[in-house]
């Protein structure tokens, strides 16, 4: 949801009695298009965050203290020397338009005491952040600069006279129904009511319309044509309720996150100072105040969007060497079909060699028998007129031999790349799983380890020299402390047995090697990349309940390229029937005696297991042995009253 004018005020009044009397101690500039004013109160130190990026233009105080360049940008500077040490004596919105205020009063280079204003405007793309000379009205300074080439309507340039941005004819908060009814019929009546309300009246997102056309029981899709009476008062009503911030009564900040299941895996969907009804359906968190609704919402965005660029950047890495060895697997396959093509060769050089009273010098070919076929059907075998019957039958001897030879040695090169794309598309699926910037560091540090990538940066990958890949490798030694064992993903089935999910390879191997015990039961989708699933099982017990296993069985199918599929075949064994082979890659395993299901999962069985989710140590399992004894139900009542 975007930062609208009615929002914004209700965030400008929360804000205000904070940052008044507040004193300017640094001002930083940690990305192109962020500033933050470091204050200090007599009570406490905030971070007032200033962003005027085109997709996230926003203020809000943040904890989060983000690194600085080497060398501050200009306009930081400019900040510096105007308000560093200064003291916020003003902080408000202009109406109910997107664009806040700050007075800032400090002493000049003449020892003076002087107003400074710094106004934050927030339009989108054209989002900017201006500190003007109030005395004089010019600008001293803009985080974007430009001219009249960009805007007829003003020049933001040092030294240009401040002018507001253009006004967009929009009414204030009206608080007559008839007024308002009669700016709905001055447009086209064949205008949604939505766009309307966005078009005519300040401060009112796209959003803020359609929930109070709901409010009004109203379509989304309502034309104004299309109302009575009591549909422009239902509305009407609706606006009064929502739009204007000065009569609201007080404010119950939500946030919003989408798939509805779970707060820890959904992705912030919108922000809102009252509960909304259109979000209806999805998972909820509320806060006591706006700001900490606003200030999570844009850093688990952040967050994200920050992970999809790392998970983008390793994609394009092992894509690129899966290509290379998809099409090398290619030519070993077509080597190996062409050579078993010359497998004739040798029967033809038998039947030569069987018939070489027949072979005249000269001859081009022979019809023959094949007495290998019941039928014994005559073939044509190509002869070479200026060689012998023998010369021609050792000929094909030695083609046949060729063949074969080829396909001996091609055999093991196809092979460790057919291993080579199984783990490339493991890896590829570890990927697309990973849900924490941790998960995806696990993920590159195994490139790393199996030399896909230097231990520098994931964008200096691989080298192409001549046509091939060139693998660099980190040979320096890490020092420190002992790495942290992995953490698999916990579940818990509707029974409340346990079941681990390892994300990636390396949490696959730690789960199923380590973590396993001989007796647990371990799940895989059959023949296809995905992850190791391990229920635990106590002394004695050869299989969990059946819910517990189709339950883990359906997790395996998700968490696996089958995860789209049908009656999805599941192999289930024990541990100690898992074996991995010597310099066998990550995640890769071996077993014989196994059992499978099929099965389709039902998703509001994977709902209910997504909602059980839990990242705490589990209790009572011990390091790298499995678990002891115990009673899991009472432990999944226990953790549930934990997360409630």
């Amino acid at each position: 949801m975007a930062l609208d004018g009615v929002t914004l005020k209700h965030l400008v009044k929360e804000l205000a009695p904070q940052l008044i009397g507040a004193r300017i101690d640094k001002v930083n500039q940690p990305e192109k298009e962020e500033i933050h004013l470091l204050l200090r109160t007599q009570r406490q130190s905030l971070r007032l965050l200033l962003n005027v990026s085109a997709t996230a233009a926003r203020l809000h105080l943040t904890p989060e203290n983000k690194k600085n360049p080497t060398t501050p940008p200009m306009f930081c500077m400019i900040l510096r020397k105007h308000l560093e040490g200064g003291k916020i004596i003003n902080f408000e919105q202009m109406g109910l338009e997107r664009i806040v205020l700050i007075t800032i009063q400090n002493y000049n280079e003449y020892g003076n005491l002087a107003a400074l204003q710094l106004y934050l405007e927030i339009m989108g793309k054209h989002s900017n952040l201006i500190l003007v000379d109030p005395e004089r009205e010019i600008i001293l300074d803009g985080l974007k600069r430009y001219s009249h080439a960009v805007s007829r309507h003003r020049e933001v340039l040092p030294g240009r006279v401040y002018i507001t941005p253009p006004s967009q004819g929009k009414y204030d908060p009206i608080s007559e129904e008839e007024t308002f009814s009669s700016i709905l019929f001055q447009e086209e009546i064949s205008s949604k009511l939505t766009d309307l309300l966005v078009k005519r009246f300040a401060g009112v997102s796209p959003e803020l319309a359609r929930e109070i056309i709901i409010r009004a029981g109203l379509s989304e899709r309502m034309q104004v044509e299309q109302c009575g009476d009591i549909d422009i008062s239902r509305v009407f009503q609706g606006y009064l309720a929502l739009a204007n911030p000065d009569a609201f009564p007080k404010i119950e900040p939500c946030l919003y996150f989408q798939g509805g299941g779970s707060l820890k895996n959904g992705l912030p969907a919108a922000f809102t100072f009252v509960p909304f009804q259109q979000y209806q359906g999805l998972a909820i968190e509320t806060f006591s105040n706006l700001n900490d609704a606003i200030e999570r919402f844009y850093r688990m965005k952040a967050n994200n969007n920050n992970l999809e660029a790392k998970r983008g950047s390793l994609r394009k890495i092992v894509a690129e060497h899966l290509q290379h060895m998809t099409k090398k697997l290619g030519i070993y396959e077509g080597t190996i079909e062409n050579a078993e093509k010359s497998f004739k060769y040798q029967r033809w050089g038998e039947l030569i060699t069987a018939n070489l009273y027949r072979i005249k010098p000269g001859m081009k070919e022979i019809i023959v028998e094949d007495y290998n076929e019941e039928t014994l059907p005559k073939i044509t075998i190509p002869l070479d007129p200026q060689l012998s019957g023998i010369d021609n039958s050792q000929r094909y001897y030695r083609l046949y031999n060729k063949a074969k030879v080829t396909i001996q040695k091609t055999e093991p090169l196809k092979s460790a790349t057919l291993n080579e794309v199984n783990y490339l598309e493991s890896v590829l699926l570890s990927l697309d799983n990973a849900s924490t910037p941790l998960e995806l560091e696990e993920v590159h540090k195994e490139l790393i380890d199996q030399e896909y990538l230097s231990g520098k940066s994931v964008h200096k990958n691989i080298e192409k020299k001549k046509g091939k890949f060139a693998y660099k490798k980190d040979t320096k030694k890490k020092q420190g402390n002992k790495p942290e064992d992995p953490q698999p993903k916990t579940y818990f089935s509707s029974t409340g047995r346990i079941i681990f999910v390892g994300k990636n390879n390396r949490q696959n191997d730690w789960l199923t090697l380590k973590r396993g015990r001989p007796q647990d039961l371990w799940l895989h989708v059959k023949n296809i990349p995905g992850s190791h699933v391990l229920i635990p099982l106590e002394e004695g017990e050869e299989f969990p309940d059946d819910t517990t296993l189709e339950e883990a069985a359906a997790l395996a199918i998700h968490f696996s390229q089958a995860r789209n599929s049908t009656l999805v075949p599941v192999d289930y064994t024990h541990v100690k029937n898992i074996k991995k082979p010597n310099a066998a890659k990550p995640g890769m395993v071996i077993y014989e005696t196994n059992w499978t299901l099929y099965l389709t999962p039902k998703p509001e069985v994977l709902q209910k297991l997504f909602a059980s989710e839990t990242t705490e140590e589990i209790m009572n399992i011990r390091k790298g042995t499995g678990i002891t004894p115990v009673p899991f139900l009472k432990y999944f009542r226990y953790v549930n009253e934990l997360l409630e």
